[in-house]
């Protein structure tokens, strides 16, 4: 009776190509997530757009005279503790504009 010999692969060359493969796979991987991240191109957090603005101003001006009194303002807490620092021009109320300068600073 003869014994019969097993030819076995040669595994560890197998071995060494599946974990060179997957290494490649996985850098070649995280190289296109990262190059995808485009920075600066987000919205600051917290940051209103002006249209958010100018609707949160209409709704707190209740008399639709286009600006904003102190009583009016008290619908922002923020706006009334920095209310004379807001009203840049000194006449007593806040614009559109003075508003969206504050929003944004």
């Amino acid at each position: 009776m003869q014994i019969q010999k097993h030819s076995i692969p040669n595994s560890l060359t197998f071995d060494k190509r599946s974990v060179l493969l997957l290494a490649l796979l996985t850098l070649g991987t995280a190289a296109a997530v990262r190059a995808q991240t485009a920075p600066g191109t987000a919205i600051p957090p917290n940051r209103a757009t002006s249209q958010d603005l100018e609707a949160a101003f209409k709704r707190a001006d209740l008399n639709q005279d286009g600006k904003l009194s102190r009583q009016e303002a008290e619908f922002f807490p923020a706006v009334v503790q920095r209310f004379e620092q807001i009203d840049s021009n000194r006449d007593s109320f806040i614009s559109l504009d003075e508003f969206s300068r504050a929003a944004n600073s």
